[in-house]
């Protein structure tokens, strides 16, 4: 099969003319560590730090009846791209890197370097979503990290008044959810709340967004209050 990527949705088979030819390797994100020695002791003290985002190379080249103006914007962009090795999977990028589009002219080839972050997610999995249709005050929802490694999810709420989140049955987060029919948007992973729209509201939120971590396997989330709904997404994640 022709290897080939996706780019915010959009498919290189696509773009008239632009061949992939060739795709990166699938590997581990390197942990970053704090390395400490210590006069007197042996060996040294080794400190993880998390891992680290990392750079993804491929190989392109043009035939036939291309336009390198588009092949251009098809590149000057970030956001989410899925290569045609692991079709089912996505890796957040952007990319920092000069592109030589001369050589790419002038040899039909060129190299474009993607810096992606550590982690990388399904297309497939939808969220989860808890409708009130009850008048409940207490929504229990199982969510299984399917992935390899844990996830820290996007968590939207909406309801009214003091919504209490726990996570198998520790408390993570209070939140004050002052006008009747507000919607909150927690990410764990940006560590920062927020409306639809975009504005901050960490102030309404109480308590530490590390917390908020899901491990492979089955989660059990709890969320009271006055709710209308609650959904729960970006829960499976993989190095």
């Amino acid at each position: 099969m022709i290897p080939y990527l996706i780019i915010n949705g959009v498919s290189s088979k696509n773009i008239n003319g632009l061949l992939i030819q060739s795709l990166p390797p699938i590997s581990k994100p390197k942990i970053r560590t704090s390395i400490e020695e210590i006069d007197g002791r042996d060996g040294d003290i080794v400190t993880t730090l998390g891992y680290a985002a990392y750079d993804k190379a491929i190989t392109i080249g043009l035939k036939g009846d291309y336009n390198v103006d588009d092949v251009i914007e098809y590149f000057n962009t970030s956001g989410k791209v899925t290569f045609s090795n692991e079709i089912d999977k996505y890796y957040n990028f952007a990319i920092y890197n000069t592109i030589d589009f001369n050589k790419l002219i002038r040899f039909k080839t060129a190299n474009i370097t993607f810096h992606v972050q550590p982690f990388k997610y399904s297309i497939e999995e939808p969220p989860i979503t808890w409708n009130n249709t009850k008048q409940q005050t207490i929504a229990n929802i199982s969510v299984r990290n399917t992935g390899n490694i844990y996830s820290r999810p996007k968590l939207t709420i909406t309801g009214s008044n003091t919504i209490t989140v726990y996570l198998d049955n520790k408390q993570i987060f209070s939140i004050d959810l002052s006008a009747a029919g507000e919607t909150i948007i927690i990410d764990a992973a940006g560590m920062n709340a927020t409306d639809p729209e975009g504005n901050y509201l960490n102030r309404q939120v109480t308590g530490d967004y590390n917390n908020f971590m899901l491990d492979p396997g089955t989660n059990n989330l709890r969320v009271t209050g006055t709710m209308t709904n609650v959904t729960i997404d970006s829960y499976s994640r993989w190095i």
